[in-house]
């Protein structure tokens, strides 16, 4: 590799309103946030799999076929990839000769408590999310990471204007700094931008630390998934 390759590589470049910014990435970035992924997500991955199992199970009892469903996110670099959870919503009927049914996103139009679809069980996955353990899979595929920004539907972000933005420098992550505020109850993806861009412009194992161990009192607190 080139001196040239090697210096790009620790460099993140973007264009703001037609302005080149230039972000320095650091080692853990570039070393060793993939590292620390790949260890503790194939840990988590085993020790999560008997609950994984049992949630499976759960589903498949009580909302029919199609455990899992699946939908278009924005990656690193804006590159779209396919992200996996949970299902924890009924159907609606025109989807239900549907193979494997459609899920709408949370930030959309089931956010309404009166929304037919709702069910106990997908409540309580939500509340606990652990609708997201199936981005473990995402996080091993080099996809995501344990920690980054809330990656958001490709549809969305070229409709708001933010497939460019700078959160999309990194991987997003299955928790972050969206994840564990308190937007993740009612808010709208586009009040956590400056969170994003924060955290991108702060990235550090400290941080990402940080981030892990809150996302454990928000799960097990008093609020409400996201």
């Amino acid at each position: 590799m080139s001196e040239t390759s090697a210096a790009t590589e620790d460099l993140s470049i973007r264009y703001t309103d037609d302005l080149r910014v230039v972000r320095t990435r650091s080692f853990y970035e570039r070393r060793l946030k993939r590292t620390l992924d790949v260890v503790a997500g194939t840990v988590l991955c085993v020790l999560a799999l008997p609950v994984m199992g049992a949630i499976a199970l759960a589903v498949r009892i009580g909302l029919g076929k199609g455990v899992l469903y699946s939908q278009q996110r924005v990656g690193r670099g804006g590159s779209p990839f396919t992200i996996y959870k949970f299902r924890t919503m009924r159907p609606d009927r025109r989807q239900q000769e549907l193979e494997f049914p459609r899920e709408d996103d949370r930030r959309g139009e089931h956010k309404q408590v009166d929304d037919p679809r709702h069910t106990g069980l997908g409540r309580m996955l939500r509340k606990l999310s652990l609708d997201e353990l199936p981005q473990l899979l995402n996080v091993l595929r080099g996809e995501m990471s344990l920690v980054g920004p809330r990656p958001e539907m490709v549809d969305i972000a070229r409709q708001r204007g933010y497939l460019h933005h700078p959160r999309h420098e990194v991987q997003p992550g299955m928790t972050g700094p969206y994840q564990v505020s308190d937007l993740r109850l009612n808010g709208d993806l586009r009040d956590g931008l400056e969170l994003d861009e924060e955290y991108v412009n702060n990235l550090s194992l400290r941080n990402d630390l940080r981030y892990l161990i809150k996302t454990v009192t928000v799960m097990f607190g008093d609020s409400t998934g996201s």
